[in-house]
């Protein structure tokens, strides 16, 4: 089992940075792989970044590469996701989704944990 709560959503300007955390509880954190998901309002959950279990395998939406970068902690039990010069289609809920095993995936159904989610509302 592992339990995950997000933080350090908000508002920013576009162009502006934010950087969300996550924090994980649950003795499988290590053996996990992470993901970030959104999901905008009337919009489905959409995939932005993964990571895997010893965080050297990184993946990324298109929308997002290069502006985004998904880390991990493992001795802390986190993971981060950069955000730099967003724009206002980033704006969404953002959720921390895990799951246990050594492939990670862009597909949301394929992660049992998550998140409540954090709120990121980039202005214009």
């Amino acid at each position: 089992q592992v339990q995950l709560v997000e933080s350090g959503g908000g508002l920013v300007q576009a162009g502006g940075s934010l950087r969300l955390s996550c924090a994980a509880s649950g003795r499988t954190f290590s053996d996990s792989c992470l993901g970030w998901f959104r999901q905008a309002p009337g919009k489905e959950r959409e995939f932005v970044a993964r990571i895997s279990r010893n965080g050297v395998l990184t993946a990324y939406a298109d929308s997002v590469q290069g502006r985004f970068t998904i880390s991990r902690d493992n001795a802390k039990n986190t993971v981060s996701l950069q955000m730099n010069s967003l724009k206002p289609e980033d704006t969404a809920v953002y959720y921390c989704a895990a799951r246990i095993g050594y492939f990670s995936s862009n597909y949301y159904g394929d992660y049992p944990y998550w998140g409540q989610g954090t709120q990121v509302t980039v202005s214009s």
